[in-house]
């Protein structure tokens, strides 16, 4: 009998301590202020991983995805509560209220640098092109991001990395 093991795959959304500092110090990654919103509905947060719904307390801000000092860092605009949240329900799977969404899928290896396993996805089956492109060993990272606005949603590992 052959036996065969996928890989599995952790789901990172922004970290508490980030948005910790960010909500108290009041300013993001630039020194810019935070924006405080009232959510009109839709709002992707990376908090919890799921859309804002209409009138939720929120802050917009920039933020620096997590990737070695590379040509390739980037700062870019994203949502979360306004108030500690409790994170999303599960890191082990993808966002249950994305997995319709097209998404980008930029692989990174580990100097910081876009990898050629990079892909848009279609919104069907998100799951499985983690796992494919997690399948390349040189693959140290993946951060999902939109496609039209190309904001960073979240990131993803192999189990216990970062």
């Amino acid at each position: 009998m052959t036996t065969t093991s996928a890989i599995v795959f952790e789901i990172h959304p922004i970290p508490n301590e980030v948005l910790d500092r960010v909500r108290s110090s009041g300013v993001d990654v630039s020194g810019y202020p935070i924006q405080h919103l009232v959510a009109e509905g839709g709002e992707p947060l990376r908090c919890c991983l799921r859309d804002a719904r209409p009138g939720e307390r929120v802050i917009l801000f920039g933020y620096e995805p997590p990737i070695p000092a590379s040509p390739y860092r980037e700062i870019g605009a994203v949502f979360a509560h306004a108030e500690h949240c409790d994170g999303p329900t599960s890191v082990a799977s993808y966002p249950s209220a994305w997995l319709d969404r097209r998404q980008v899928l930029r692989a990174y290896d580990r100097r910081g640098w876009i990898h050629h396993a990079t892909r848009v996805h279609d919104g069907q089956n998100p799951e499985a092109v983690i796992l494919d492109m997690l399948s390349d060993p040189d693959v140290e990272r993946i951060h999902s991001r939109n496609v039209a606005w190309g904001c960073y949603m979240f990131a993803v590992t192999r189990p216990n990395t970062v």
